[in-house]
């Protein structure tokens, strides 16, 4: 009897439970490093819709590069300061700091069930004060530059929320966390002066060209600088008049005015935030107050991927060297929402500390990938719109690989899923002939044969061994394009290929081997049951990325027709993946189709690649 989803699940989980270092950073010398973070969560609860899209995107880009043999850099970490952290406490009548930690146990116990590649040995959060005082490092480092500074002025304030908002925190009027109608009023705040950098976060954008999406580039471009050319861009407001953030560490004195806080200036106790305000000051040591805003958890986030490199590093926010090699990230992964929020600060603040000479790189992220939305019945998800869909009921119905697999199948990273629209069922019945596959297969009475390229003859059914090569040489060049889905198809289709043919047959061998390979990036736990059914110790995860041989996998020539005048006037043998252009100008040029158009103009070129060229003259 075939083992369930939940014992193939617990069997692995137990597994790579004793291999601790299978996902971990090696700061090899030897081989490529490779940078790949996803935009880290909040603990608001367990894992939803939005994450069990978004992490396995990185999850596949960061598995493929560790099949390739590099040293890959793949952390977690949780943005753990913040306004939905506190009003939910507040609801509880709960502490703002246990809710939020038992949430980050919560979801980083989701995390290693959803099998996500995560060297955890660099985890952290942002509400440890040996996280958070290097906030305020940072501000204080600003401030000494003239670039963060108080001041009263018109700012968005949350009737609900009670606290200022950032401008890049109103959405079409409204809060973005709850909704509510802001209005303007004119406090006293604290703000980091990014209008300095305004020129070179707009003309540096260019460097980005080719590496972020276009569309991203755009909304910065018109956030910063008005399309006619005119500043649009405010100075970062980032002080909250709230308790659960970084505090803000300056004291005001009568006689002194502000004066900075030795830091860190730890987070107190709610209850003892008065009696923690009162101090003597600094400098001349009469009766002083702390500033009692905290810290937008936007300045949380605009660093927090230096701190990756060397999360245990006491002398400094981040260990220079480390950065040095790890940095900038190759690629970031996230949701386009953050396009003039957290991706224009981080870019700031990366910018100041390059200036500072603390970094030798002014831009954070080479490359910038975008997720679209998990959505039900074409609309966000929401509980008032009685459309919600729970992760975790989906994992429990289907497991985390079928779950997985429909999110990646589903399309294109940077579009919508429709869960509506989806079928894990589908999915459920694929990885279950994949497995059985392998089985079929089995170990073998001797070394299974590989699929790299060999020269020698007799290696099995020659269009079976043609079909893995095609598939290597696809697959690959599928994921280094992020098209997942299609390279989901691709593995799909040699698995149903070689499940018709003969189990004993090498070539089925070789399909089967890297069928496993393949899909590790995307269903961990299948790909690992198939390894092992193959007679390899685990873990798949690092079983290597098989190399492909050209001849091999280069695609049969297809039958294309030429027609004049709506007759057919010769046939070209072509490739497959013949572009329009370069089969337009094969058959133009070709002797019997100039002979039937007898130089009479050509009024127009209908291309059908790779099949049909119809001229019309």
């Amino acid at each position: 009897m075939e083992d369930t989803t939940n014992d193939i699940e617990a069997r692995w989980q137990r597994v790579w439970a004793g291999m601790p270092d299978l996902y971990a950073a090696r700061d090899d010398d030897t081989a490529p490093r490779r940078y790949v973070a996803d935009m880290f969560p909040y603990p608001s609860g367990d894992l939803h819709m939005g994450h069990g899209e978004a992490f396995p995107i990185g999850d596949a880009i960061a598995r493929y590069r560790i099949q390739r043999g590099d040293d890959v850099l793949h952390p977690i970490a949780w943005d753990a300061f913040g306004l939905p952290a506190e009003n939910a406490a507040i609801r509880r009548g709960a502490d703002p700091a246990e809710w939020t930690l038992a949430n980050i146990e919560t979801q980083a116990a989701s995390l290693r069930r959803y099998a996500i590649s995560f060297d955890w040995s660099r985890r952290f959060n942002t509400c440890d004060p040996a996280y958070y005082r290097w906030n305020q490092w940072l501000f204080q480092r600003l401030y000494d530059r003239g670039l963060a500074y108080r001041a009263t002025a018109p700012v968005n304030w949350c009737p609900s929320c009670t606290t200022v908002l950032a401008n890049e925190q109103v959405i079409g009027g409204g809060c973005e966390r709850c909704s509510t109608p802001v209005v303007e009023r004119t406090l006293t705040q604290w703000f980091f002066r990014i209008t300095a950098y305004a020129d070179r976060l707009v003309d540096d954008l260019a460097k980005l060209s080719g590496g972020w999406p276009a569309h991203i580039l755009t909304m910065q471009r018109n956030w910063i600088r008005h399309p006619d050319g005119g500043l649009r861009l405010h100075d970062w407001l980032i002080s909250r008049q709230r308790y659960w953030g970084t505090p803000i560490p300056v004291i005001h004195c009568p006689t002194c005015g502000e004066v900075p806080a030795e830091i860190p200036v730890i987070l107190p106790p709610r209850d003892e935030v008065e009696s923690w305000a009162s101090v003597d000051c600094p400098r001349c040591g009469g009766p002083a107050r702390r500033d009692t805003d905290t810290m937008d958890t936007f300045v949380d986030s605009s660093w927090y991927y230096l701190r990756y490199c060397s999360p245990s590093y006491e002398s400094g926010p981040f260990d220079p060297a480390a950065v040095r090699r790890w940095c900038p990230v190759d690629q970031y992964i996230g949701g386009a929402e953050h396009a003039t929020g957290h991706l224009l600060y981080v870019r700031f603040i990366t910018k100041f500390l390059h200036d500072e000479g603390l970094i030798d790189f002014d831009e954070p992220f080479r490359r910038l990938l975008t997720q679209g939305q998990v959505v039900m019945d074409g609309a966000a998800m929401s509980k008032s719109k009685g459309n919600m869909v729970a992760l975790g009921e989906q994992v429990d119905r289907y497991g985390v690989d079928a779950v997985r697999l429909t999110m990646l199948f589903a399309g294109p990273p940077a579009e919508d899923i429709d869960w509506a629209d989806v079928n894990p069922a589908g999915a459920v019945r694929f990885l279950a002939r994949a497995r059985r596959l392998a089985t079929t297969v089995g170990p073998g009475s001797a070394p299974p044969t590989d699929v790299r390229p060999d020269p020698a003859a007799g290696h099995g059914d020659p269009e079976m061994r043609k079909a893995v090569h095609r598939c290597i040489a696809e697959v690959t060049r599928l994921v280094e394009g992020h098209r997942f889905n299609v390279a989901i198809a691709r593995l799909m289709d040699l698995v149903g290929r070689a499940g018709r043919g003969d189990p004993t047959d090498p070539a089925v061998r070789a399909a089967a081997e890297f069928a496993a390979v393949g899909l590790s990036l995307f269903v961990p736990y299948t790909a690992e049951e198939m390894w092992a059914a193959l007679g390899h110790p685990p873990s798949v995860a690092r079983g290597g990325w098989p190399s492909f041989d050209p001849a091999l996998a280069a695609p049969d020539d297809v039958e294309c027709v030429v027609q004049v005048a709506g007759r057919p006037r010769t046939t070209l043998r072509v490739a497959p993946d013949v572009d329009a252009a370069t089969l337009e100008r094969l058959a133009l040029a070709h002797p019997d189709v100039r002979r039937a158009i007898d130089g009479r103009p050509v009024r127009r070129t209908v291309v059908k690649p790779p099949t049909v060229v119809s001229v019309v003259i």
